[in-house]
């Protein structure tokens, strides 16, 4: 019984081992140096001294720190920052290779951009990781903008009697693109906001000063790392928000757009249907008088249809009538549809006012010769 215990033991073990997955790692060192390797998922948050669910990455964007080690996510990006060394993990996936191998390198074996002195390790891997975020960002809102620049433009019109269906659909996909990137900015925001609300994570973000005497050393001689994270971290916050307010204003200049589009289809339908009125009205003027033609019409015998004038006539009559009538409706249609004037103010009203005012004053000058009260100069 022991025999298979252990035996069934050592065989979901095996399956358990075989089914968890693997991770294909790149490896930054502090000098930028390269190194590529494949690890188990147990394999390593064993080695990193985590457990198994601070390597889920869960969210879309998160700085968290565990065991001295922060673990963030950028999107698809996936990386584990040490004092000593930089995960990137499942970068196959991210289609990033030239980053990866040209610039993060060159990032982490140099300085950081807010400061003139050496930065610890994190502090760079930090910096470099936010600075491609908001790039792929500004990236996205500089190929959004003259598209949407471009189709507004070809939109509002006012010669244009139709819109075309093509445009407003490219406006539909670019004005889902700029909400989706609304929100990008808005979780990148807030999750750095998180950070800087609280001291104790800034605190936590700097490992090199727990870890490391020499480091301790030089920021309680002046050098205050937490002061420098924060000033890191408002950096790319500052840079998020001003794309934010950039992508707002587009999102304002939509909406701006749709008004006018929807105010000049209106335009449009108020003539076509007042266009419309004024034909009815003159058919119905032509009917009225029609009636006349279709008396005679009846076959009917009178000593009216011997007389060679009498058909001008009539006809001369329904025509004028019809006329007549048509004009008057028209002006009936002016009268009723043109907005009503502002009300007028008389200038008696506008001249009276100021005058009062002025007695007013004069009186309480009077009233004290020698000095003016604080309530006096109130009512001044």
């Amino acid at each position: 019984g022991q025999f298979y215990q252990h035996a069934t033991s050592e065989a979901s073990q095996a399956t358990l081992a075989s089914v968890a997955p693997v991770f294909a790692v790149m490896k930054f060192d502090k000098e930028g140096n390269t190194t590529y390797f494949e690890k188990k998922k147990t394999e390593l948050y064993q080695e990193l001294g985590l457990q198994a669910r601070d390597l889920r990455f869960q969210h879309l964007m998160s700085i968290a720190t565990r065991n001295n080690r922060i673990i963030m996510r950028m999107e698809f990006l996936k990386a584990v920052i040490t004092p000593e060394f930089l995960l990137i993990l499942d970068y196959r996936n991210l289609n990033l290779e030239h980053w990866l191998c040209n610039e993060l390198a060159s990032q982490l074996a140099g300085e950081g951009q807010l400061v003139t002195y050496s930065l610890p390790f994190e502090f760079r891997a930090i910096e470099a990781i936010l600075q491609h975020r908001i790039s792929r960002l500004q990236g996205r809102l500089n190929t959004l903008q003259p598209q949407i620049l471009e189709t507004l433009e070809a939109l509002v019109d006012p010669k244009l009697l139709s819109v075309d269906r093509s445009k407003l659909h490219i406006l539909l996909q670019n004005g889902k693109s700029l909400s989706e990137l609304e929100t990008d900015l808005k979780v990148f925001k807030e999750t750095i906001l998180e950070i800087l609300d609280e001291e104790e994570l800034i605190e936590e973000l700097c490992l090199s000063k727990w870890t490391d005497p020499q480091v301790f050393e030089e920021s309680t001689s002046g050098i205050d790392h937490a002061e420098e994270m924060e000033l890191l971290l408002e950096n790319y916050y500052r840079q998020a928000e001003d794309l934010a307010n950039e992508a707002r204003e587009l999102r304002v200049l939509i909406d701006d757009s749709e008004s006018i589009i929807f105010i000049n289809l209106d335009s449009h339908r108020n003539v076509m249907m007042r266009l419309n009125l004024q034909l009815t009205m003159g058919t119905f003027s032509l009917s009225l008088f029609g009636l006349i033609g279709v008396a005679f019409g009846m076959n009917l015998e009178s000593s009216l249809e011997e007389d060679p004038r009498i058909f001008w006539l009539v006809t001369g009559i329904m025509f004028l009538g019809s006329g007549l009538i048509w004009r008057r409706l028209l002006s009936f249609l002016g009268r009723h549809l043109e907005p009503p004037l502002p009300p007028h103010v008389p200038a008696v009203l506008k001249k009276s006012q100021p005058a009062a005012g002025r007695v007013e004053i004069k009186s309480n000058l009077q009233a004290e010769p020698f000095g003016l009260s604080r309530s006096t100069l109130t009512n001044q």
